[in-house]
């Protein structure tokens, strides 16, 4: 006895798996028995369908496992219900946070986020840019490489592209920006070391051409010329954070005449490597740090640092980017985020006695 309501089998290929053309409107109006356009309206949620119709198409649909094709739809109304994420490096836990928050306020939007590292290279960031506008994104969220000139985003905003700077903002343009308070954090955590007794405080950053190190050199000198404390340029070292480099400056500063007894790093993969490199110093100095990281409460003493919020700067960009899609054409904001000083412990070690 035959199955009338037994839809067929699959179609397959001669190497017997299902076939690799995707099923279209046109056959899943056919395999339901309806026209074309109650398809149409069934995909795209019209309720003026009958409930028998409506079951026939979804039936129809899961059975040939047809999924839509927005790419006409997007063409139409100009939105492709997704945005652009450029950060400096993914495995970076500062811009981890970062894109998560991002990620989850596109998910409330129903967009889809794209996101990439540009790994400090400006030529691959100019790439990455584009790659994303090629495929119609919505809006565009970037932290600029360093301080080289982002001119090429300017064609982006002159398109129509919203763009909203993140972390740091980019030269040559003007667009949205959320930073951190980068001066005043470095200020408040250096002021710190100063409250506890530190006149001889070394500054570690990450590279001077990058913003938010620039920043942070500039709050330590504020602090130190806010206590009557002459800046010394030999306790100041900028350098991509490594072991190697950071460990023969930390050991060029500890062999002067009046070496350092306390460090400000600049960001937390500065002060991961300090950490590292004071294990076999002798002499126990202090240690204030730019930014949180995982497990700086778990070593003795804690380490004291000015926290900032990734989680809160991603989701600040990525309301000011919505604001743009939604529509807003008001001059450029720029919103700054304070910082929060966490004592730990290693911020409060004093100096040792003087003889």
């Amino acid at each position: 006895m035959t199955n009338n309501n037994k839809l067929p089998a699959p179609k397959r290929d001669v190497f017997g798996a299902r076939g690799r053309s995707r099923a279209t409107m046109k056959d899943v109006a056919a395999l339901a028995g309806v026209g074309l356009s109650t398809v149409s309206r069934v995909v795209n949620g019209d309720p003026r369908v009958s409930d028998a119709k409506t079951a026939a198409v979804l039936k129809a649909i899961g059975h040939l496992g047809f999924r839509r094709n927005d790419s006409a739809r997007q063409l139409r109304v100009g939105a492709t219900q997704s945005i652009g994420l450029l950060i400096e490096n993914v495995v970076d836990p500062f811009f981890s946070h970062l894109t998560q928050a991002v990620e989850n306020y596109a998910f409330e939007r129903d967009t889809l986020l794209l996101s990439a590292s540009s790994t400090r290279d400006p030529e691959r960031a100019r790439r990455l840019v584009l790659a994303f506008c090629a495929r119609r994104v919505d809006g565009l969220i970037v932290t600029p490489v360093d301080s080289t000139d982002s001119g090429y985003l300017q064609a982006e905003l002159d398109a129509g592209i919203p763009i909203v700077c993140v972390d740091r903002p980019a030269v040559g343009i003007d667009a949205d920006t959320v930073l951190s308070d980068g001066r005043g954090g470095a200020y408040k955590g250096v002021a710190h070391l100063i409250a506890h007794g530190h006149r001889r405080i070394a500054c570690f950053t990450d590279r001077g051409a990058v913003y938010t190190a620039q920043q942070r050199v500039d709050g330590y000198r504020d602090a130190l010329a806010s206590a009557g404390i002459p800046y010394d340029p030999a306790l100041v070292y900028s350098n991509t954070p490594d072991n190697e480099v950071f460990g023969a400056a930390l050991r060029d500063m500890l062999s002067l005449d009046d070496p350092p007894t306390a460090i400000f790093t600049g960001n937390n993969r500065s002060t991961i490597v300090l950490l590292q490199e004071l294990a076999h110093v002798e002499n126990r100095l202090a240690l204030v740090g730019f930014d949180d990281f995982e497990l700086s409460d778990a070593v003795v003493p804690g380490v004291t640092v000015v926290a900032q919020d990734p989680t809160e700067m991603g989701k600040s960009a990525a309301e000011q980017l919505f604001r743009r899609i939604d529509g807003d054409t008001g001059a450029s904001r720029m919103i700054v985020l304070g910082t929060t000083l966490i004592a730990r412990g290693s911020g409060e070690i004093v100096p040792p006695a003087q003889p």
